[in-house]
């Protein structure tokens, strides 16, 4: 750009320019003035653009340490650029555009100080001066919900994991009391930070899910497939709180004290025999380990990457649980080679298949087993708490098909329930359910899947036919050796819906 784009921004020619030595003095103590009430006022800066304090043009923008811009000159430089076809302006012989460039987008200055995403406190309001006097609020202790009350409230959604449940709800119980009271008779409480494992369809995501939606706390779940070491392509580390105060709606301290869970973490194992830099495994747990024992995270606000014109906000993680979860291929026979370890001639000699029927043999994991599979030292002392789902057998799937409040069943009567249709399941149609599960070795996920399968013809049919009053699901339609039981109105009996046509 040329001087004569610039013009505008020539100090001599702005009628509210003043002397910086004017602006100095006239914070000189006087006899209206206390000293104390001089010594709380934030010194005075300069528009590093058109050198005016801002007392006169507002919070300057930060561009670099010691220079800022003021909001005004900020706007008028976007401006002339549009002018050239950086911003999609007027100049139709530029072929640039600047919104469609990568990590560039472009604001309106004035929403960083007026109406654009701000960080909230606890009370709702946005953050600013007012808001740092005031005193951050504490979590009451006498009002965190004991670990025999978090469990009950999860098994009403959650069928089975007794020992997963009762271990997270002690976990977060202690959690939240070290957030309430930071320290007991000058003893630190160090967090309490999960390692779950499980085969996939077991669980994990939903137990998580269910937990923070019961204690009404702020939850980002992010998959580690994504994660990368900083500066190469992929999510960096810090974008799962950048998630999590997404999911907080901007409040820094609800965000805070909120939960992050971090799926497939297994992909993060330490790849073995790699003559390269590891960095989406090896790299990526060092990269987290301040993260899970507390750190000031810079993040974006309102976006998910930074960039120079996104406002940020820092977001301490003391306070925030971390719960990670994978299904861990491969670990149930790193756990067999250690448990087999002893096995010998003689009679005190274990057999070396004693172990393959196991099917919770993950519940036996160590320490030493996750270093073997590739997880490091450090990474693994930041989860002090491990432990195991069990794996789902036909009984369980059973009775998660009937028993939680939103079970996939109820789902289904309920759509039928509208049509004022009555559906219903055999006992026998159940479990020929659950073993068709167990076959693709999905767990829960691969319920639904099967219903849709064979109800798919009967949400069809039902519509056209205003006749039809009950149906029955039986084993030989699951099986594929007959149909369901329709069950007619009876006389007298016409819906609603009928009478309607």
């Amino acid at each position: 750009m040329s001087d004569q784009d610039f013009r505008e921004f020539d100090p001599e020619e702005t009628s509210e320019v003043v002397n910086a030595d004017e602006i100095v003095d006239t914070t000189v103590d006087n006899d209206n003035h206390s000293s104390d009430d001089n010594n709380d006022k934030k010194p005075t800066e300069f528009c590093y653009m058109c050198h005016r304090p801002d007392t006169i043009c507002g919070p300057l923008i930060k561009m670099a340490p010691g220079m800022g811009v003021c909001n005004e000159c900020m706007q008028r430089t976007f401006d002339s650029m549009g002018s050239f076809g950086f911003g999609g302006g007027d100049n139709s012989k530029s072929n640039m555009d600047m919104n469609k460039m990568p990590n560039i987008s472009f604001l309106n200055l004035g929403s960083l100080f007026g109406e654009g995403p701000k960080v909230k406190n606890a009370h709702g309001a946005a953050s600013g001066k007012a808001s740092e006097d005031r005193p951050a609020p504490a979590i009451d202790i006498n009002n965190i919900i004991p670990p025999h009350k978090i469990k009950a409230m999860l098994d009403d959604y959650v069928v089975g994991q007794d020992y997963a449940k009762k271990v997270m709800s002690v976990a977060v119980y202690n959690h939240y009391k070290r957030v309430a009271t930071g320290t007991m008779d000058d003893i630190e409480i160090e967090k309490s930070n999960m390692l779950m494992l499980g085969p996939t369809g077991s669980g994990k995501t939903y137990l998580v899910r269910t937990l923070a939606r019961l204690l009404d706390v702020p939850l980002a779940i992010t998959d580690a497939t994504s994660l990368t070491e900083a500066g190469y392509i992929g999510d960096d580390i810090e974008s799962v709180v950048s998630k999590l105060l997404a999911a907080a709606g901007n409040d820094v301290e609800r965000c805070q004290q909120g939960i992050i869970f971090i799926d497939e973490i297994d992909k993060l194992a330490k790849k073995k025999n790699a003559n390269q830099r590891d960095v989406s495994g090896e790299s990526v747990q060092q990269g987290m380990l301040k993260l899970l024992e507390g750190a000031d995270v810079e993040v974006p606000i309102g976006a998910s990457s930074k960039n120079a014109m996104v406002p940020t906000t820092t977001i301490n993680t003391r306070n925030i649980l971390f719960i990670c979860g994978g299904a861990f291929p491969a670990m149930d026979e790193i756990i067999k080679a250690r448990l087999n370890k002893h096995s010998s001639m003689g009679f005190m000699a274990d057999l070396k298949d004693k172990y393959d029927d196991d099917k919770n043999i993950l519940q036996k994991v160590t320490v030493e087993d996750l270093r073997e599979f590739g997880m490091i030292p450090e990474f693994i002392g930041r989860l002090p708490i491990v432990f195991a789902t069990e794996m789902l057998d036909e009984d369980m799937l059973v009775r998660i098909l009937r028993e939680p409040k939103n079970a996939i069943i109820k789902q289904y009567e309920k759509l039928l329930e509208l049509d004022e249709v009555k559906l219903e399941f055999e006992d026998a149609a159940l479990h020929a359910i659950a073993r068709k599960a167990l076959d693709k070795k999905l767990g829960a996920r691969g319920l639904r899947s099967i219903i849709e399968e064979f109800m798919l013809d009967i949400m069809y049919e039902i519509p056209k036919d205003d006749n039809i009053g009950q149906v029955i699901i039986t084993e030989d339609y699951i099986e594929k050796k007959g149909g369901p039981k329709i069950m007619v109105r009876t006389a007298g009996m016409i819906p609603e819906r009928a009478a309607a046509n």
